[in-house]
């Protein structure tokens, strides 16, 4: 069988190189970060450009850590404009390669199965790489870098490691080179997949790099890390057995959705408790759209104090229900037995899982029907006219109160300014 190739293309500081773009600016020489500076000097620089990196300031920094000599350009986030330009991009790279062959990883990178497509071009996997990011570049001004490999964990650990070592942002990664090169590469959290906490189960081993997990016992590793053991041994190997294709076909056994944020302040149990019941109605109307129902919830609560724990909770429901007020009336009593009263809270995460369609959920003989119809009708209505002339057309009562964080929220796309 013929050996795979895959390509995988990061917009580089994508966010920062969009907004230097807007302005005229080469991101390679100017230096600006995208932060929503009204929060203060604690805010968060969602990207920064390559110049001021290539200073030594780390990217996800805060305002403050930018030491005071190093002048620099403030952008506001403005993420209908970062999509709009995503989307001009994957317009790019459907000129090359068909829908069926891309796997869109997230707003600036993605996978390509490039296979089919060498001899149609006439290209080697650099040259065919080099002709899509210099079309973007013309086209859009943004500036990419390039993993190649021959399976999807390759191409990735190309693109983040071997290719910002390359003069030309291209890095290159087969089974043999790979093993060559970066079986002894640390730290071990540079590679795809590895996080912190798996990093520190290994050290408590003596294990720092891949080398040291390829050669370890993986009886130990099934034992340490269950079902996860096999992927770590095959990347510790350069191997990936999964294609695109694949990931393209899959279903999961079961779904869930989700919404969290990070509060603008400290906040008291009385206030979270605001926010919640904000974020179960919102995560309501997302559920009736999907025409879905759960049976299951989960909470989870960050508090203020950074060595305090996360706390949570989960809870298996009656039945199936899109009943907002059933929702709310769950995660406020799974709420106030779950959350301490004297700590601040800074974040609150909330889900409905194990959903299932409505028009195939049991019924019961207990559940009042009718009112759950007359609220289906009114969410539908509020859904409605939410599309129709924005998300703060419809307001409650609590989303006006002096803590509520809904008519903010709204505005945003993923968390952040939303604003062209």
């Amino acid at each position: 069988m013929k050996e795979k190739v895959y390509l995988c293309i990061d917009l580089k500081s994508f966010y920062a190189s969009v907004e230097a773009v807007e302005r005229g600016l080469n991101p390679f020489t100017t230096n600006l970060v995208v932060a929503d500076s009204s929060r203060g000097r604690g805010a968060i620089c969602l990207a920064i450009t390559p110049a001021l990196k290539a200073l030594g300031i780390q990217n996800r920094c805060r305002l403050f850590e930018i030491p005071s000599h190093i002048d620099y350009i403030t952008a506001m986030p403005r993420m209908k404009r970062y999509i709009e330009y995503s989307a001009e991009i994957y317009a790019i790279y459907l000129r090359f390669v068909a829908k069926e062959d891309i796997l869109v990883y997230s707003i600036d990178e993605c996978f390509f199965d490039v296979t089919p497509y060498l001899q149609l071009y006439g290209k080697t996997p650099r040259e065919l790489a080099c002709m899509m990011r210099e079309t973007v570049l013309a086209e859009t001004g943004i500036c990419a870098s390039v993993g190649i490999g021959t399976n999807l964990f390759l191409a990735k650990v190309a693109l983040d490691i071997t290719a910002k070592q390359a003069a030309d942002h291209i890095g290159f990664l087969d089974e043999t080179r790979f093993q060559s090169t970066l079986w002894h590469h640390t730290p071990i959290t540079d590679f795809w997949n590895i996080g912190p906490g798996i990093a520190r189960r290994l050290s408590r081993y003596g294990i720092y790099d891949l080398w040291g997990v390829s050669h370890t016992n993986p009886q130990w590793l099934r034992r340490e890390f269950g079902v996860n053991a096999q992927y770590l041994l095959d990347h510790a190997w350069g191997q990936e057995p999964c294609t695109i294709a694949e990931i393209h076909a899959y279903t999961p056994e079961s779904t869930s959705i989700s919404s969290g944020q990070i509060l603008f302040e400290n906040y008291d149990f009385d206030h979270a408790l605001l926010v919640l019941k904000e974020m179960v109605t919102e995560l309501s109307l997302e559920l009736l759209e999907r025409g879905m129902q759960t049976d299951s919830i989960a909470l989870s609560v960050g508090f203020a104090r950074r060595e305090l724990p996360p706390c949570g909770s989960s809870r298996r429901l009656d039945g199936y229900t899109d009943s907002c007020r059933k929702l709310t009336s769950s995660f406020v009593s799974l709420f106030s037995e779950t959350v301490r009263r004297d700590e601040a809270i800074r974040r609150l995460t909330v889900s409905f899982n194990r959903l299932a369609a409505g028009d195939f959920v049991n019924y019961d003989m207990f559940s009042d029907y009718a009112a759950d119809e007359k609220e289906r009708k009114k969410q539908t209505a509020i859904l409605e006219l939410k599309k129709r002339f924005g998300k703060n057309a419809v307001l409650r009562g609590m989303n006006l109160e002096e803590k509520a964080t809904g008519m903010i929220r709204n505005k945003l796309i993923g968390g952040h300014n939303g604003d062209i």
